[in-house]
């Protein structure tokens, strides 16, 4: 196993303050590795993890896989945070409850499990920081599960467009990648996307979705709350 360089452990420290303070002889079993979405991994729903993972840099979707092979996203971990799903499944020692997909090229800390618990147990800081990932992912997922259960597509599509779309009114997004996003059919998407560009809400063209008309998207939302 090769040992991390010091300007790996800056980099690490830098994206994760709360490892700033480690004595040096805490890093001899860490690993940083480099995968991006050619990677052949096995997390996936039912998996027994092996090692804590932090993202160093880039980008993971964390996501659920129903019977009839449909996918909802959950969330995204990105540069500086960590799964909760996985840190909940290392600490309960059960089984990983979601799967990943690796989507850009991606730095991941791996820490052994048992140096995991034994960070958790004794160093307080990082302790700290896995409690507020829970918190701060917990939030979300509960709002995610009360649009699910509770608000009608069209409101989960104008909330998620507008949501993405902070940067520019232009998402390059298929309908089927909207799908995954929102959890369910991508016929159904096509339909609802159709009735938006109908209004002269969105344009649709292949691979984009151009948002047009935001105050008619605000509305859709507001009739909802």
């Amino acid at each position: 196993m090769n040992h991390l360089s010091r300007k790996q452990i800056q980099q690490i420290q830098h994206m994760f303050p709360t490892f700033a303070h480690l004595p040096a002889e805490s890093w001899e079993a860490a690993q940083l590795l480099s995968i991006n979405p050619a990677t052949s991994h096995s997390i996936r729903e039912g998996h027994i993890l092996q090692h804590a993972m932090f993202i160093v840099s880039g980008q993971i979707r964390v996501f659920k896989l129903s019977q009839t092979g449909r996918e909802i996203t959950l969330y995204r971990v990105h540069s500086g945070q960590c799964c909760v799903l996985m840190m909940a499944s290392i600490l309960g020692e059960t089984e990983y409850e979601a799967s990943v997909a690796i989507e850009e090229e991606t730095d991941v800390l791996l820490l052994p499990v048992s140096v995991f618990r034994e960070w958790m147990n004794t160093i307080k800081p990082i302790r700290q920081y896995i409690y507020k990932q829970f918190i701060d992912r917990m939030t979300n997922v509960t709002k995610l599960l009360e649009n699910v259960a509770f608000q009608p597509l069209p409101y989960r599509i104008a909330d998620y467009l507008i949501s993405e779309s902070v940067k520019g009114d232009c998402l390059r997004l298929t309908h089927e990648q909207l799908a995954i996003e929102i959890g369910t059919s991508r016929e159904v998407i096509t339909r609802i996307l159709k009735s938006f560009a109908e209004q002269g809400t969105i344009a649709l063209s292949r691979g984009k979705i151009t948002i047009l008309d935001r105050g008619i998207l605000n509305r859709i939302i507001e009739q909802h709350l």
